[in-house]
């Protein structure tokens, strides 16, 4: 009858350390999720944050200051463009002979 006790008394321990320990995962593992959607949720407003952000520099005026101001760049005037004429001499390839255009 000990024996039988002794073996009841060490099933319930073992038991119980596992159902503590099985909690303990239990409530780690909630807490690891809970911090992923967290950060899920951040990283989705940063990324929407940074698509409006990405639209609004993309924006023709945007383009157009930074070109005048960054490239010094500056709108088309028929006064200062320059016209190329293609003549009518024939291409050299690659390979040294010539090639028709």
């Amino acid at each position: 009858m000990i024996r039988l006790n002794l073996a009841l008394l060490v099933a319930v321990l073992v038991s119980a350390f596992y159902l503590v320990h099985t909690q303990y995962e239990s409530r780690r593992l909630y807490t690891a999720l809970d911090r992923a959607q967290a950060l899920t949720h951040k990283l989705n407003a940063e990324h929407e944050q940074l698509q409006v952000q990405k639209r609004a520099e993309a924006t023709p005026a945007r383009v157009q200051q930074l070109a005048s101001r960054e490239l010094q760049m500056r709108p088309v005037n028929p006064a200062i463009t320059q016209y190329v004429m293609v003549s009518q001499s024939p291409v050299v390839a690659p390979q040294g002979g010539v090639a028709q255009p």
